[in-house]
């Protein structure tokens, strides 16, 4: 038996390895996001003026998004080209350093203007590093995994990503219990600095992962194209279109974890520790749940999953948000770990299995690198869009809730418009629906 066989019968072990691998990437980029909402306006931007500091922090935590699309071309293409392995060790090391650098960084009262143009320098270097982690972590799961259970290993890759939430989040609620002045002078490093733990960590769990045996078995065959991206734009396009409209469903979760904290927090002066607690429970429920609607995708196909992950979430954010402007704390609970626990996992579960599927081994990581990317890129927005419709003290919540509904709206439409490929053989899907339906 050669190894790449060998590895095809081990989806296991490539599952957890991503989880795990994404987990500690998600880490780093989900520290940044809490931070802004918390912190970032009082030490980064200039005092007097509190409403536009935390649109200037929250706009600095989108701008990622923006490099996120570029990123997507060059690393999705060394994907398709080098292998997902190899990009998957890239994008830690990027983030790592990029996260370290952070925690480093001398503050507005310091250097000055100087100050925020850093941020925004490494911030725009974490999007770069993270535009290719969740489609190569994504391409690799799947190419492991027994046909019929594609989805339910796929799904460990977003379960990976809340487990890096709750790190972050968890590692803040000491941290955001320091006394103020505490907080604002060094206890806000604390988290930026254990990248460099994280980083180490997560090198060693990535070099261990096997590459896909699909890729290598191209490999073999001299199939692996030189240029990907061309090859890609030239039979794919509408694909990539529809991925990208189906990933604004994404715009939930950011409403979530950043505007409904900043907005709880900030404008109606809940808990900062209660709030913290409320992201970190909605994930530890996630994280069970996800597999679960990942094995669901599997038996009644990706499509069904998804649209409930879309929908439910559309309708579950107006009592949401709406539970924080009354300031009722077991109600921003209850519904918080519904929305964002339970029915959002519907996408999570579904969503790269879908995606994925749309593309063959060819290119699969390039569509899908480019199509999530420009799409995540209005949910990296999407705070500071909200704070801009929610008005100068943030208290106007229902344009917001209109907001993230549209995009979840959106987002189930483009997934209703894709091939359903959950009885496709791997060998099948992403391809031209008169090869997938010839025999092998």
């Amino acid at each position: 038996m050669d190894n790449s066989t060998h590895l095809a019968k081990t989806p296991g072990k490539a599952a957890i390895s991503s989880w795990i691998g994404s987990a500690l990437e998600y880490y780093d980029f989900f520290i940044y996001g809490t931070a802004a909402a918390l912190v970032f306006p009082k030490i980064f931007f200039p005092a007097g003026n509190p409403t536009a500091a935390t649109v200037a922090s929250l706009a600095t935590f989108g701008v990622a998004y923006v490099a996120r699309p570029v990123g997507s071309f060059i690393l999705g293409h060394l994907g398709d080209t080098i292998g997902r392995k190899n990009v998957l060790v890239i994008t830690l090391t990027g983030m790592g350093l990029a996260t370290f650098l952070i925690g480093v960084m001398p503050t507005y009262a310091q250097i000055g203007i100087i100050a925020p143009i850093l941020l925004l320098i490494l911030r725009v270097a974490q999007g770069l590093a993270v535009a290719g982690e969740q489609s190569s972590a994504s391409s690799a799961t799947l190419e492991h995994a027994p046909e019929e259970r594609r989805a339910y290993y796929t799904s460990f890759t977003l379960a990976g990503t809340q487990g890096g939430n709750i790190l972050a989040t968890v590692v803040f609620i000491p941290v955001s219990a320091l006394p103020e002045d505490a907080l604002l002078s060094w206890g806000w490093r604390i988290p930026f600095l254990l990248s460099v733990v994280v980083m180490v960590a997560g090198l060693w769990i990535r070099r261990s992962l096997p590459e896909s045996p699909v890729f290598e078995e191209e490999k073999k065959r001299q199939q692996v194209p030189r240029a990907p991206l061309p090859v890609l734009f030239r039979n794919y396009t509408p694909d990539v279109v529809k991925v990208l409209f189906a990933a604004l469903v994404s715009v939930i979760s950011t409403l979530f974890s950043i505007y409904a904290l900043t907005y709880g927090v900030n404008t109606m002066g809940l808990s900062r520790t209660s709030m913290l607690w409320m992201v970190a429970l909605a994930n530890v429920v996630a994280l069970a749940v996800i597999p679960l609607w990942g094995m669901l995708a599997d038996r009644i196909g990706r499509k069904p999953v998804y649209i409930i992950g879309a929908l439910g979430p559309a309708i579950l954010i107006w009592p949401f948000i709406w539970s924080i402007n009354q300031q009722n704390i077991v109600l921003v609970f209850v519904f918080g770990i519904v929305q964002s626990g339970i029915v959002y996992s519907a996408y999570s579960g579904a969503a790269f299995a879908l995606w994925n599927e749309q593309f063959d081994t060819r290119v699969r990581m390039s569509g899908v690198a480019v199509g999530t990317q420009f799409g995540f890129a209005l949910g990296g927005f999407a705070p500071t869009i909200a704070a801009a419709l929610a008005g100068p003290k943030l208290e106007d919540w229902v344009p917001v809730a209109m907001l993230g509904s549209g995009a979840a709206l959106i987002g189930a439409i483009a997934a209703l418009t894709m091939r359903e490929t959950y009885r496709l053989p791997l060998a099948k899907v992403g391809k031209p629906e008169r090869e997938a339906a010839s025999p092998a």
